[in-house]
């Protein structure tokens, strides 16, 4: 990760409480720090910052010998950088916009035994009275100085834009001398994909909207050894020339992965209202406008004064599986555009839609407008009575879909069954039986599921929790068996079938079950023989 989290280094950060009219030790090199008046807020200039301050000198007996104030020009220096004394750097990054305080600073963090003739004697401790005027935050951008980031306007807000987000940017880039070299009035680009020089993308990803900066840029973030040649209305970059830009990020699209395999793409048109979200099951109403990547509009809904707003169910199936998907990352008024692969679209057939055909393996555009939502109730908006019946219902639709061959869902179904019904604390007795019943059927049922998606890790899981319920169950001990056989702990799976024929002992899925998992641990011992066997031979020939 490239984002910008400056966190100050244990030996530098400076946690101490400053209270006016009390003097404290800053460090342990004997500076001290007496505040006159605080500051504002809580942030104080870091190393690399420009600081602006008006201050005024004296040696402990009270001979003055030199003021900003009696020149009336505040003095303005980067911080941490040697520029002034010592206790100047150490003291100063202590302080808030604003803040007037003394500093009392030995010789060793001052002019030493040398002193500054004629006005500063040898080892003299001085005392400086500082005001904090302002501050310009500069930042080591890639942390090898290869990009310093001046902060001219702050931004809105705290979020910066991500590699897949679309940015509206202007930039002046300008040579050491002066010279422009390349100007944008407006221009978008996804981060990820750069623009112009290497600096843009890197700087933007630590920008907020609206934030107006100078980058300062060393050649391996500008053109390099080659340069640029002059293209257009684009100067020519010489080799190895360093850059200067102004550079302002007027706004961006966020732009996010729906699914881990990338293929269905969100990009935010217009912010939403709120962080609130559909979930699984929530009843949502939009405007929806579907297009090709020709541009021919297949469906259009809900644009209309007189046409109802387009309403569905999400994860029922009503609509293509992206659209499902991306429609619960959304927020109330959010607009946005999706971009949907084949596999989450209408996959290879040809889809006749309410404007158009949608060829086979088309990859297809939705822009959908979020108007509103109500959410599928959750456990704890529900009474024990309601809790059990949503339980028992989603059981059964997950019946439905396991019946359909249509697994990945149907586990969803049976999850959130138990969910319902998981914390049962305030149940009666006969209520209690009848979740425990509800919650072994669906983990059960979830167990199946897991082995047909091939997640054995989860099925064992799944069983065991059936049999943490219910010791004796068969089916969970057969299915903890077929979980164990496929990760090859195949002791586990035969103590399980041992126990689950001796409660069952004519059940003829066992028996079948028990065949396979002998020949299964032949073939193993047969591998183990054949893989000793040859260790054995080759230690021989070597001894030989």
């Amino acid at each position: 990760m490239e984002e910008d989290f400056d966190i100050p280094g244990g030996e530098e950060m400076d946690l101490g409480e400053d209270k006016v009219g009390e003097e404290r030790e800053i460090g342990s090199n004997g500076l001290k720090k007496k505040l006159l008046k605080e500051g504002q807020g809580w942030e104080t200039p870091e190393v690399g910052d420009e600081v602006k301050v008006h201050y005024t000198g004296t040696l402990l007996d009270g001979t003055e010998f030199d003021s900003s104030r009696g020149r009336d020009s505040p003095f303005s220096f980067t911080l941490g950088q040697g520029q002034v004394i010592k206790g100047w750097d150490e003291g100063i990054k202590t302080m808030k916009k604003g803040e007037n305080a003394i500093f009392t600073i030995p010789p060793e963090l001052a002019y030493g035994e040398s002193g500054s003739p004629p006005t500063i004697p040898p080892n003299a401790t001085l005392q400086f009275d500082v005001e904090l005027l302002s501050w310009t935050s500069v930042k080591d951008i890639c942390k090898d100085g290869g990009i310093f980031k001046k902060i001219l306007t702050e931004g809105e807000k705290w979020e910066n834009p991500k590699d897949p987000d679309e940015v509206l940017v202007k930039y002046e880039a300008r040579l050491e001398d002066g010279k422009l070299v390349g100007k944008s009035d407006g221009v978008e680009f996804t981060v990820r994909e750069g623009h112009y020089c290497p600096a843009l993308s890197k700087a933007v990803k630590t920008m907020k909207k609206g934030e107006k900066v100078v980058l300062t840029v060393k050649p391996q973030y500008g053109f390099g050894e080659k340069g640029k040649p002059a293209q257009g209305q684009e100067g020519a970059v010489p080799p190895n020339a360093s850059l200067e830009i102004t550079f302002e990020l007027v706004s961006w699209k966020t732009v996010s992965e729906v699914t881990d395999d990338k293929k269905v793409i969100k990009k935010i048109l217009k912010e939403g209202e709120g962080y609130e979200r559909p979930n699984e099951g929530a009843s949502v109403k939009v405007k929806l406008t579907g297009k090709l990547q020709d541009g021919t509009t297949f469906l259009s809904k809900g644009h209309d004064e007189e046409e109802k707003l387009f309403e569905f169910k999400t994860d029922e199936e009503q609509v293509v599986d992206g659209l499902d998907r991306a429609v619960l990352t959304m927020k109330k008024g959010e607009v946005a555009l999706l971009t949907i692969a084949p596999e989450y679209a209408f996959g290879s057939s040809e889809s006749q839609q309410e404007l158009a055909v949608v060829p086979p393996n088309s990859t297809v555009f939705f822009e959908v407008e979020l108007v509103s939502f109500e959410k599928e109730k959750e456990s704890w908006d529900l009474n024990t009575e309601e809790k059990l019946e949503a339980a028992s219902k989603k059981k059964e639709e997950g019946n439905v879909l396991f019946k359909a061959g249509k697994h990945a869902r149907a586990s969803k179904r049976y999850e959130k069954a138990v969910k319902y019904i998981e914390y049962d604390s305030s149940f009666g007795e006969e209520e209690k039986k009848l979740a425990k019943t509800l919650k072994v059927a669906c983990n059960l049922n979830n167990a199946a599921c897991k082995l047909k998606l091939k997640d054995y890790k989860e099925a064992e899981k799944l069983s065991t929790k059936v049999l943490d319920l219910e010791s004796t169950n068969v089916k969970a001990l057969y299915r903890r068996a077929q979980a164990y056989m496929q990760l090859s702990d195949l002791d586990l799976a035969e103590l399980d079938i041992k126990k689950a024929l001796e409660i069952d002992p004519n059940n003829r899925d066992l028996k079948l079950e028990y065949r396979t998992l002998r020949e299964k641990m032949k073939e193993n011992n047969r591998k183990e023989a054949k893989f000793y066997g040859n260790m054995i031979n080759k230690l021989t020939k070597i001894g030989s």
